[in-house]
């Protein structure tokens, strides 16, 4: 359940509408806002005084609008229903409160299901995990597909040395497995792990485009193409943020 669907729902369960809620909570010029959410032409609503206030109204977590996973299990609380089932892995983020443990996505030992991967070079040791609160996330990850996708990939190899560094965290979503727009993304080919820009180029004789992967480090890298429709490619997911370590 996404947040503009959670928001209609609360809206109609409460016997609500945007201006109602606006007027509710005092803050009569977010109904316009509060209007566009409902009808989902805001999937990712700027984190306000008036959304935590309208949140607080409605008897939810404000992040729920944000979260997938998150929304469901408050409407379920809500309405009285059952919550969704339970398809979380040992590889997903555990939530404590408003402790969320982000995990790893371990490139070495395989936890994708096509096998184990080879690296072009092995991380100089593995980030276990990362404990946040859910605010750090709503005001450090701009959007992602679920929480449950969140995972953390250890940064490995020079071929991305200017953006991130060997050993450096990188929060990657498992949702993304498409390249839709130009990005840095974790994929394989056969047997062979990346990480790099991917950018969407027209082809030169046809409609169709291909994927130019870029590295950061150009002078040793240099960019090659590769056809999305090739068997052997698989996205595993996109980075969303990396932390570039200096050392002093």
């Amino acid at each position: 359940m996404d947040g503009p669907t959670l928001f209609d729902k609360l809206l109609a369960k409460r016997g609500l509408n945007p201006n109602s809620l606006a007027g509710a909570i005092k803050r009569p010029s977010a109904q316009s806002g509060f209007d566009r959410f409902k009808k989902g032409l805001i999937k990712q609503p700027k984190r306000s005084e008036a959304l935590e206030l309208a949140a607080k109204h409605l008897g939810v977590d404000v992040l729920a609008f944000y979260d997938e996973a998150l929304a469901a299990s408050e409407w379920a609380r809500i309405s009285g229903e059952a919550p969704p089932p339970a398809t979380q892995s040992s590889s997903s983020p555990s939530v404590s409160g408003d402790e969320v443990v982000i995990v790893q996505y371990d490139v070495a030992g395989g936890m994708d299901t096509r096998g184990k991967l080879l690296l072009e070079a092995e991380p100089p040791g593995i980030i276990k995990s990362w404990k946040v609160d859910r605010e750090w996330l709503q005001l450090n990850v701009r959007s992602y597909t679920s929480l449950a996708n969140l995972c953390i990939v250890t940064g490995f190899g020079p071929s991305m040395k200017g953006m991130f560094n060997p050993g450096d965290p990188l929060l990657m979503d498992r949702g993304v497995n498409r390249v839709d727009h130009e990005g840095v993304y974790f994929f394989r080919v056969g047997d062979e792990g990346y990480i790099k820009i991917l950018q969407r180029v027209p082809e030169f004789n046809g409609p169709g485009f291909v994927l130019r992967v870029i590295s950061k480090n150009k002078d040793d890298f240099p960019p090659y193409d590769i056809s999305p429709k090739n068997p052997h490619l698989h996205i595993i997911g996109k980075i969303l943020t990396v932390w570039k370590s200096e050392q002093y």
